[in-house]
């Protein structure tokens, strides 16, 4: 089967086309199920720019024998391990890439782009040595784009082709960061100091959107029904127009009918399982629709086990230490009378955590997912942090590690740790482990046993390699007493660690892991973990081990360790650090957040797991910024967190954190709430933002109230499909109020948040396709009329509100 091109058609006016999807199979001649069990992920080119990839990233496999079907657009070249893509200048939109393996016929989906512009521009008042500009487009690498003054006139220029988005920069003036005095809009930077905003407008003017219309089962027949919108739209679209994989396989021409508009195929139910899924774009003069994923297991009713298992997830981050103190006997904090009771052991443990478990307090709450801090045994000693004042710790958080694998005794043993999954699983509550391939503690076997393993503390011209996150990224050490690996120089550590990884799925039955410092481990690390996993644990047991990474930087440097050959998903701090910003600046318009929303869902999909955090054991709580102790630029937290460590003192508070929280179940995501979030705790930054956690009658009632309300909004993603795997659309955003919509096949869901203390009013216009006549809200049953396609509602002061279209 050749690969079609998806051409494009003029366009004047808006038109509206009905789609409904039939994929015509037999039950007698059924086609053998793939050998691929990834959903190969599409590719993002530029056109006329040659770009490789590892071909292991694609997906899976015993080996990569693949031959490539040629394309009219695109050339493709299989080089060694790596795959050679150059679509061609003028070619924009989606396509679909033909390879055979094994003698099966697969195709990828690939969407090529002609890049926007931007340029940036810099006048200093004396000529520089040396500038250069920096930001969120190039993971702040400070050297990596300079900029010149090409014709003399004093103004230093760079023009860059760049996604369309927002992007943070800084200036770089002869090692001094300064942000663009001719920019007006500018954000705190959590340094005490300010980043500018870059504003790179799309490519193409008006929307274009693929709805969602319905699904219907009969006659063994599955039918899935979309709508295509576009602003100017004028001619009718043709098949080759419409790019529609089922898994990793095209829906052929020959499968789909147009009549007056509408486009029919249907899925054989006895041909299809809760592992597939349909996917479907629309591109039409090189402007493509966001590519609808429609997870054929909520059409049936059905328990997945691959693809959608971890959209069903809402996780619950523990500090073990810090969460519940189940048997006192096992108590050892470290003795130094340099050392804060804030840094040290506080005696938490795994018993703790199982108690909480079997007593139901997960379940109650509505978490399904818990993500532990490290088990590894960690040392007796207290150290002194690098930056001054060089305060004291202990290693109660379980970072560093002095044996690979044994269970710190101050959390409990390998018996307790099992017997916490084997509860946890009996409740469908999945455990995902924190593991830590960056580093040990100098007192570990392996740093003392293969120092050729590890990285130089000692820089050639006489510095540290102490901290330097950029410069020395893969080989920097965290402390002078925390060696790190040197994985490019070392196979037997990469090796070594990368069996330890699967020696824990092994030992303990958990679910996956969040992997630390991810961008501190070089790439070929976590392909050959991902390798190892799929071969050893995930195929023969027949399940998805979840890998979710810590990554602090720009999206590309993010998204370079998220595909299929390294890890599913990594936590999306650069939605967070938008997000906050937005929600607790009184004048900053959620306009900016929806842009950073569609951002993210351009580099991880509309259907990512990438995790959606409030709270971290590494950032100052929410409530210390939304209780006004803490400024949003975040300069004082380290010294509050020792001096003057926040409380809370405005009950308003709560609700603000209520409504993120609101936010953050109901976009698309991996949402992860931090212990104590559910009672609102507060704190500074470390240790502050560690404090051990409270239960029952040490709880305030402002606490217990937060924690019914807290408990509501996360029984909301249960509930709803279309919070978990529906598609996401932006109806409205002011200063005040920001509306979306959820739309699963057969399920719509609109959300509207009000960050302002005054009650709100907004009339949203709903597209007409819809035929919607009421809005009904999910938590008070409160049924809205909808009048001529316009749903006029009010939303509470510091408030939300979630209702259901029909």
């Amino acid at each position: 089967m050749n690969i079609e091109f998806f051409g494009t058609r003029s366009s004047k006016s808006l038109y509206r086309l009905s789609l409904v999807l039939l994929i015509i199979g037999s039950t007698a001649c059924e086609a053998p199920r793939p050998q691929i069990r990834d959903l190969i992920q599409p590719l993002k080119l530029t056109a006329g720019k040659a770009d490789s990839l590892r071909v292991s990233d694609l997906f899976y496999a015993e080996h990569y024998d693949l031959n490539f079907q040629p394309h009219p657009d695109i050339d493709a070249k299989l080089i060694g391990e790596n795959l050679v893509l150059q679509p061609k200048s003028a070619f924009e939109g989606m396509a679909t890439l033909a390879f055979d393996l094994d003698g099966q016929r697969y195709h990828i989906p690939v969407h090529s782009q002609i890049k926007p512009t931007y340029t940036f521009r810099f006048q200093p008042e004396t000529k520089p040595g040396k500038i250069s500009v920096m930001g969120t487009f190039n993971s702040w690498n400070r050297s990596d784009t300079p900029m010149h003054d090409e014709d003399g006139d004093g103004v230093y220029e760079v023009t860059l082709a760049l996604d369309a988005g927002r992007y943070q920069y800084e200036f770089v003036v002869d090692s001094r960061e300064i942000y663009d005095p001719a920019n007006p809009v500018k954000v705190p930077n959590g340094f005490g100091y300010f980043n500018s905003i870059a504003e790179v407008p799309p490519r193409h003017a008006g929307q274009t959107f693929l709805h969602r219309m319905g699904a219907e089962k009969s006659d063994g027949v599955l039918t899935l029904k979309f709508a295509y919108e576009r602003d100017g739209q004028a001619e009718k679209l043709d098949k080759t127009q419409i790019t529609a994989l089922l898994d990793n396989r095209r829906i052929p021409a020959q499968s789909m009918t147009i009549s007056k508009n509408q486009i029919e195929v249907s899925l054989d139910l006895y041909q299809i399982t809760a592992e597939d899924v349909l996917r479907i774009a629309v591109t039409e003069n090189g402007q493509s629709t966001p590519i609808q994923n429609v997870f054929l297991a909520n059409q049936l009713d059905a328990t997945p086990h691959n693809h959608t298992d971890w959209h069903n997830a809402v996780m619950y981050s523990i500090m073990i230490d810090r969460f519940a103190d189940g048997d006192a006997n096992n108590n050892r904090p470290v003795s130094s009378q340099k050392l804060s009771q804030k840094a040290n052991y506080q005696g938490g443990d795994l018993q703790g955590i199982l108690t909480k478990i079997q007593s139901g307090y997960f379940d109650s709450l509505g978490v399904n997912t818990l993500w532990l801090s490290p088990v590894n045994q960690n040392t007796d000693k207290a150290y002194p942090e690098w930056p001054p004042p060089h305060r004291y710790f202990s290693g109660y958080h379980g970072y560093w590690p002095i044996h690979h694998q044994r269970v710190d005794s101050r959390y409990g043993d390998m018996a307790l740790l099992k017997k916490v999954v084997q509860e946890a699983h009996a409740r469908d509550i999945k455990i995902i482990l924190d593991f830590i391939a960056n580093h040990v503690h100098e007192d570990h076997p392996f740093f003392r046993q293969h120092r050729d393993w590890f990285g130089s503390y000692d820089l050639p011209d006489g510095r540290k390699n102490i901290r330097l996150w950029d410069e020395y990224r893969l080989t920097t050490w965290f402390e002078p007493f925390l060696p790190s690996f040197d994985y490019p120089n070392s196979q037997t550590a990469l090796d070594t660690m990368t069996d330890n990884a699967v020696w824990w799925l092994q030992q303990t039955g958990i679910d996956g892991f969040r992997q630390d410092a991810v961008k501190h481990i070089p790439n070929d690390f976590w392909r050959t973990l991902n390798r190892k996993i799929k071969s050893e644990v995930a195929i023969p047991q027949n399940r998805h081990v979840y890998q979710i990474g810590e990554t602090f930087g720009g999206y590309d440097l993010v998204s370079s360790y998220v595909n299929n050959g390294q890890l599913d998903a990594q936590f999306n701090f650069n939605l967070y650090d938008v997000a906050k910003y937005v929600f607790l600046s009184p004048d900053a318009d959620f306009s900016i957040l929806a842009a950073e929303l569609q951002r993210t869902a351009a580099v991880y999909g509309s259907n990512h797991l990438m995790g959606n955090v409030m709270d971290s054991h590494d950032k100052v709580r929410y409530m210390a910024f939304a209780d006004g102790d803490i400024s949003l630029d975040g300069g004082e937290a380290i010294e509050a967190a020792w001096s003057h460590p926040p409380q809370v003192d405005d009950p308003a508070s709560y609700k603000k954190l209520q409504i993120y929280l609101a936010y953050l179940m109901t976009i698309p995501g991996l949402p992860t709430l931090y212990y104590g979030d559910e009672i609102g705790m507060t704190g500074a930054a470390d240790p502050d933002n560690r404090r051990m956690m409270r239960f029952d009658d040490d709880l305030t009632e402002n606490e217990r109230a937060h924690f019914a309300q807290v408990r509501q909004i996360v029984g909301l993603r249960k509930q709803f499909d279309a919070l978990r795997t529906g598609d996401f659309r932006t109806l409205h955003t002011d200063k005040d109020c920001l509306i979306f919509m959820r739309s699963e096949m057969n399920e719509r869901l609109l959300v509207a948040i009000n960050k302002s203390d005054q009650p709100q009013q907004r009339s949203i216009e709903l597209p007409a396709i819809y035929s919607s006549k009421t809005a009904t809200d999910v938590i008070t049953q409160q049924a809205h009329t909808i009048e001529k396609h316009m749903l006029t509602l009010e939303v509470p002061p510091i408030g939300w509100r979630a209702l259901l279209l029909q």
